[in-house]
């Protein structure tokens, strides 16, 4: 007789029912898994023989044959460890009483111990979408797991005790989802930072509309210590924001019994000699990148034209849509990469470009060639460039306080509010609002009009570029609580775009 055990997969961030399917034979004794599995899915067969022999049961002298269905799609992980000791034990007789809503997943140790796996959450979502209303998996996977509703949820520490709850002679209580709550971050404020008004502004702007920043300026500027207090300011993760980050941060082995919701906007800011795959995501069994580990937060590139160009020019495509596509011979994924792209960078290679101190020794080639590493379609995804003044001896001295991060996201978080309304909560910032909404929020009066029309020729605008700047002004427009784009609002999206590499 096969005996069924129903388990869950995953593809990317993408789950899927799997029917673990054991069958004890006559003949020479063996252990054969077949259904696609990996490596490391054929060394349960070790893991899950030593367990049955630690729980003091008699491993099973006979033909056993496992198969993992769908048999087409790869299996990969260790996840399927105690499906296939259930399956087994099952079909030795050892347990009787497998429940048909039930699905189970997780890793055995030698000993009986289950070890977490990654990707709990989407597994879990899957999982409730498949009609299973029980769901056993490793305890330091559970709290993960039971931010799924309508889901039970029950956490495992090791098989005694999965196969007590099953003979029903000791219950494991489900696990109920903890409170989400969205903790501020501390040690960083605004407040810290001296001088630097335009670029306190600029920043806001950009937390507002989820815009992308390029600061230009010298060593010891501030580049850095304000971009890091950016999140200071960004509005709280929505529910669903919440769900998103977790899911990839899940299948990305990033979340654990401390941390099983991802609760603050991610701040990611990988060194310059990352690699490709590291950006984007890779590997043969594809994983979440650095900018999909961004999502719906920051993704901060300091030292921007150190990147390599092959690295850089990745990016172009994720931020145009939101996401990036990954092809592996094992297949092919999808992660979500709707982030903010912060760039920092020096106006040229010993970073004094323009400095009125006459210290850049840069020959007008070598500051040509600084700037040429960043291509013109990769800047024109950029909505505002922003340059960051050295600062002068009386601005350090001084002890007039500035505007605390907690103000200002007040500020933030009632333009937030007003674009969340405007777009019937389908879209939550104007950075990422397409050509239809563009073109009805983002109407101009008379004088916007001829503004813009200078600016364009002025400029060299391109389409993409004439469009991120309205959207810049309907942001500022936002903070201002104003319905409509004035041309003071116009004014300032443009003077982010004026930014001129070559006159600096």
């Amino acid at each position: 007789m096969v005996y069924h055990v129903r388990s869950m997969g995953l593809l990317g961030l993408v789950g899927y029912e799997v029917s673990i399917e054991c069958y004890l034979s006559g003949g020479l004794p063996a252990f054969d898994i077949v259904g696609l599995p990996d490596a490391a899915v054929k060394e349960s067969r070790e893991r899950v023989r030593a367990a049955i022999k630690n729980c003091n049961l008699r491993f099973p002298v006979s033909r056993i044959t496992v198969n993992l269905a769908p048999a087409d799609k790869k299996k990969i992980g260790t996840l399927y460890d105690l499906p296939i000791f259930l399956g087994i034990l099952a079909a030795a007789g050892y347990v009787k009483h497998l429940p048909q809503d039930a699905a189970f997943l997780g890793e055995l140790s030698l000993s009986g111990d289950l070890r977490p796996v990654t990707g709990a959450l989407p597994m879990a979502m899957e999982a409730k979408r498949a009609g299973i209303e029980k769901l056993f998996l490793p305890a330091e996977n559970a709290n993960e797991a039971a931010f799924v509703e309508g889901l039970a949820v029950y956490p495992v520490e090791d098989i005694f005790q999965l196969i007590n709850h099953l003979d029903k002679s000791s219950q494991i209580p489900p696990v109920e989802a903890p409170e989400i709550i969205q903790e501020p971050m501390i040690g960083l404020d605004f407040a810290e930072v001296k001088g630097q008004e335009h670029v306190k502004r600029a920043l806001e702007v950009a937390a507002a509309g989820g815009h992308n920043v390029l600061l230009v300026g010298p060593p010891g500027a501030g580049k850095s210590m304000l971009t890091k207090r950016l999140p200071t300011i960004l509005p709280e993760m929505s529910r669903a924001e919440v769900m998103e980050t977790t899911e990839i941060y899940s299948v990305a082995g990033m979340t654990g019994k401390n941390r099983p919701i991802i609760t603050t906007r991610p701040f990611r800011s990988p060194h310059h000699t990352v690699s490709g795959p590291a950006m984007t995501g890779g590997t043969s069994n594809p994983k979440p990148g650095e900018i999909s580990l961004a999502h719906n937060g920051i993704l901060f590139l300091d030292e921007f034209p150190e990147f390599s160009k092959f690295v850089l020019e990745t990016l172009r495509q994720p931020l145009e849509d939101g996401e990036v596509t990954i092809s592996r011979v094992s297949g092919t994924v999808t992660f979500p990469s709707r982030f903010m792209l912060i760039c920092a960078m020096n106006p040229c290679k010993c970073g004094w470009y323009g400095h009125n101190a006459d210290r850049c020794q840069c020959t007008e080639n070598s500051v040509t060639g600084y700037h040429s590493r960043l291509s013109g379609p990769l800047l024109d995804r950029l909505d505002m460039f922003v340059e960051v003044s050295a600062l002068e001896f009386d601005e350090l001295k001084g002890n007039t306080p500035a505007e605390s991060s907690a103000v200002i996201r007040e500020r933030v978080n009632a333009a937030r509010s007003c674009q969340t309304a405007r777009y019937g909560g389908q879209i939550t910032a104007n950075a990422h609002i397409g050509p239809k909404e563009t073109k009805a929020h983002c109407r101009l009066d008379a004088d916007g009009e001829t503004l813009m029309r200078g600016a364009f020729d002025r400029l060299g605008l391109t389409a993409r570029s004439y469009d991120r700047i309205l959207r810049v002004a309907r942001t500022i427009a936002d903070l201002d609580a104003s319905e409509g784009i004035t041309a003071t609002h116009l004014a300032e999206a443009i003077q982010y775009r004026t930014y001129d590499f070559r006159d600096n």
